[in-house]
């Protein structure tokens, strides 16, 4: 690191379990952030202000007025503009050491490989379950650590899934089958909510980059802004999990790994 570098990070590099060594992997680290709205905002900008080397930023959408009220990537004069070219207006001026990649477009099971390709982890923030499958299985695929969350109304909740087999994956959580998707544009989203859900999902993006701490593998973080209150759940690996399963369907006992 050069003398920049150490002063830019220096309050992150004055934490025990950051130092100069985890640092240093923030700087090669590469991550793939899924979605640029209300969550990926958060997310994008604290990754970008701590040093992660490489952004990958994937969104297909535009900015809306609409958004504007929780999606703090995006700015009125910015009104039509893609959400991938907004935020990399935005992510280079909070640091323009990183390296910001855009992909504007589909983000499903023909994309993804080639987003992924040498990530370290791979953070969700999109609004549909059709979208967050898809990651979930890309991501154990190709195993690489998914930090996924979630938010409507007043409540969110995060969740990591280590990308490994014997551990639990989303689809685990939330089975393909009778899901039913819930979106802020019919139920509502208080802002600082994704905010909140956003900034763990950095935060535990950070720890398992740096190896600080202990993230939140095998377990779910549910919150309520009502009352402020979290709880935690333990997650188990669902032996009859179509992806992940120990008892594999059909479809996956043809796959090669």
């Amino acid at each position: 690191m050069n003398d920049d570098q150490l002063l830019r990070y220096s309050r992150q590099i004055m934490l025990p379990t950051v130092g100069v060594e985890g640092q240093e992997r923030l700087l090669a680290a590469r991550v793939l952030v899924v979605g640029l709205g209300g969550l990926g905002s958060p997310v994008a900008l604290y990754l970008a202000a701590a040093g992660v080397g490489t952004l990958v930023v994937a969104d297909f959408d535009a900015v809306e007025l609409s958004n504007l009220q929780r999606q703090i990537l995006h700015t009125s004069e910015r009104l039509g503009m893609s959400k991938v070219d907004s935020a990399q207006r935005a992510l280079r001026a909070i640091n323009p050491r990183v390296r910001i990649e855009g992909f504007e477009g589909r983000i499903d099971a023909d994309t993804l490989p080639a987003l992924l390709a040498g990530a370290d982890a791979v953070v969700d923030g999109c609004d549909n379950f059709a979208t967050r499958f898809a990651v979930n299985e890309a991501c154990f695929r190709a195993g690489v650590p998914l930090i996924s969350g979630a938010a409507i109304r007043t409540e969110g909740q995060v969740a990591v899934f280590p990308g490994r087999p014997g551990g639990p994956c989303y689809q685990c959580l939330y089975p393909r089958d009778g899901v039913a998707d819930e979106t802020c544009t019919a139920t509502g989203v208080l802002g600082p909510v994704v905010g909140i859900v956003g900034s763990i999902q950095a935060t535990e993006t950070l720890k398992l980059l740096t190896g600080a701490g202990d993230p939140l593998c095998g377990r779910l973080l549910l919150l309520d802004a009502l009352t402020m209150e979290f709880r935690g759940l333990r997650l188990t690996a669902d032996p009859h999990c179509s992806l992940c399963g120990v008892r594999p369907s059909a479809s996956q006992s043809s796959r090669v790994d």
